[in-house]
C-alpha cells in the first residue's frame, strides 16, 4: 500500500504550503512590520517543500513519507532571525531564501500564516509558533521581538531541570494539534540544552464533495517491491479536474465550500518506479500538473482511505545536505540570539494524518532544539550520593557549633 499512500502523503504534506495560494537581530527587522504578501517567499518555500521531500524520501525509501514542508520552514526561519554572517547565509540556503531579505522573508511568511488561517470558515488551520528558553540564558530581546511579532511566538522562560519542564513543552504540542500529537520532548532536558523553537499545524477540512460511504468497498493495494495488502477503496464517478500526460495522471479534490485548499493526487506511469518517479519532481513538474489539471465532466475515483503517522523524524542529515551544516557545529554565529555562544543541536518533525469520506485531518510539529557552545552550563557539581561531613558554623566568629558525618 505504499505506493499510492506515499504519493497522496506528499501532497497533502505539501497542501497546507502550495494550492493554498492563489496567485533576529535589530540590523534585521524592526518590530511592527506589515506583512505584505511575497511571492519569491511563496516561491522559495515551494522549493523547499520539493527537495525536503525527495531527501526524505531517499532516506525512508520503504516506507510511507508524510511531512509539513511549512511547519518545517517556519520553524527554521524564527531560527533564522537570530543567525548571522556564514551561518545566516547557510540556513538562507537550505531553504531557498539566497538573496531576500530578512523583512521580505519575515513579511512574507506572516501574510502566509494571516492568509492561511482565514483561508475557508467550513477549514480549520491553525498555525502556533512557541519558544522555550531556560531560566536565567541571555537571550537577545531583538530576538523575541521578531518571533513574537511576525510569528506570534508564545515566549516562555522555564526551569528545564524540572521533572515536568518536558511534560509542559508537550503539553502545548497536544493542544496545538488538538491532540493528534502528545509528545516530541523526552525528559530530562539535556543540560546543554537552551532553547526549543516549536512550529506546530493543525488541518481539518470536508471535502466540498464528501464520499459516499455506502461507496466505500474492501480491495487489494499492490504496493511496493510486488507487496500484497488489504485496504478499504473509497469510491466516485463525477466532474472533477483531471491531468494526463505520458502515463502521468493526477485529480484534484477541492475542500470547503469557498474550495480555496484541495488535495492533488498523482499517479505515475504504472511502469515506473515510484522512487524514480519522485526523485524526478521538482517546482517546475507541480506547477505544469496544477496548470493542466482541467474540469471533466465525470471521472472514475477510486482512492483508499488511510491513517498515517511519520516520525518523529530527525532532520539534521536532510538540513546538511542542503547546505546549512554549519549552523549544528560550534562554529555556527547565532549572535543575534545571545552572546553565549549557541548552535542548533536538532531538528525534529512529526506528521500524522487521517484521510476518510468526509474529510481529512492532519497536524504537524518542528522542534528546533539550541544548545550551548560554551561550558556556560557545565557547572560544578556537589551530589551527596556517598558518606559526607557536614559542619554548623558561626559566621561571625567562625566557631564550630555543630560537625558530623553522614554515611546512611
Amino acid at each position: 500500500m505504499a505506493t499510492a499512500i506515499k504519493m497522496i502523503s506528499l501532497f497533502v504534506g505539501v497542501i497546507m504550503l502550495m494550492t493554498f495560494m492563489t496567485g533576529c537581530t535589530e540590523q534585521k527587522v524592526t518590530a511592527g512590520v506589515i506583512a505584505e504578501k511575497q511571492d519569491q517567499v511563496i516561491e522559495r518555500n515551494n522549493e523547499f517543500a520539493w527537495e525536503m521531500f525527495k531527501l526524505l524520501n531517499k532516506e525512508d525509501a520503504d516506507e510511507n513519507v508524510f511531512i509539513s514542508p511549512l511547519s518545517i520552514s517556519t520553524a527554521l526561519t524564527m531560527t533564522l532571525n537570530g543567525a548571522n554572517s556564514s551561518t545566516e547565509e547557510a540556513i538562507k540556503k537550505a531553504l531557498f531564501y539566497e538573496g531576500l531579505d530578512m523583512s521580505a522573508i519575515n513579511s512574507g511568511n506572516k501574510y502566509l500564516a494571516e492568509r492561511l488561517t482565514s483561508i475557508d470558515k467550513n477549514i480549520t488551520l491553525n498555525i502556533s509558533n512557541s519558544i522555550w528558553v531556560r531560566d536565567e540564558f541571555p537571550v537577545k530581546k531583538s530576538f523575541m521581538d521578531v518571533n513574537r511579532d511576525m510569528f506570534e511566538a508564545q515566549v516562555e522562560n522555564i526551569d528545564f531541570t524540572k521533572t515536568d519542564a518536558a511534560g509542559k513543552i508537550n503539553r502545548w504540542i497536544k493542544d496545538a494539534t488538538e491532540g493528534m500529537i502528545e509528545k516530541m520532548i523526552d525528559p530530562p532536558i539535556p543540560d546543554n540544552m537552551i532553547m526549543y523553537l516549536i512550529n506546530a499545524i493543525y488541518f481539518k477540512g470536508d471535502w466540498t464533495k464528501p464520499f459516499d460511504p455506502k461507496m466505500t468497498f474492501p480491495g487489494q493495494f499492490n504496493g511496493k517491491d510486488g507487496k500484497i495488502s488489504d485496504v478499504e477503496y473509497m469510491t466516485k464517478s463525477e466532474g472533477m479536474e483531471y491531468y494526463e500526460n505520458n502515463g502521468m495522471k493526477a485529480v484534484r479534490l477541492p475542500y470547503g465550500k469557498d474550495k480555496s485548499a484541495s488535495m492533488v493526487l498523482i499517479l505515475p506511469d504504472e511502469s515506473v518506479d515510484i522512487d524514480t518517479f519522485i526523485g524526478e519532481l521538482d517546482l517546475d513538474t507541480w506547477n505544469e500538473i496544477k496548470s493542466g489539471l482541467q474540469q471533466q465532466s465525470e471521472v472514475r475515483l477510486k482512492m483508499p482511505k488511510f491513517k498515517m503517522e511519520y516520525g518523529i523524524k530527525e532532520l539534521k542529515s536532510s538540513l546538511v545536505d542542503l547546505g546549512m551544516g554549519e549552523a549544528f557545529t560550534n562554529q555556527a554565529d547565532f549572535t543575534g540570539i545571545s552572546d553565549t555562544g549557541v548552535a542548533i543541536d536538532t531538528v525534529m518533525h512529526k506528521a500524522v494524518i487521517d484521510v476518510h469520506e468526509k474529510g481529512s485531518e492532519a497536524a504537524a510539529v518542528t522542534v528546533v532544539g539550541i544548545r550551548t557552545t560554551s561550558f556556560m552550563l557545565d557547572m560544578p557539581e556537589f551530589i551527596a550520593d556517598r558518606p559526607f561531613v557536614f559542619v554548623i558554623a558561626d559566621d561571625v566568629d567562625q566557631s564550630i557549633l555543630f560537625m558530623g558525618k553522614m554515611i546512611q
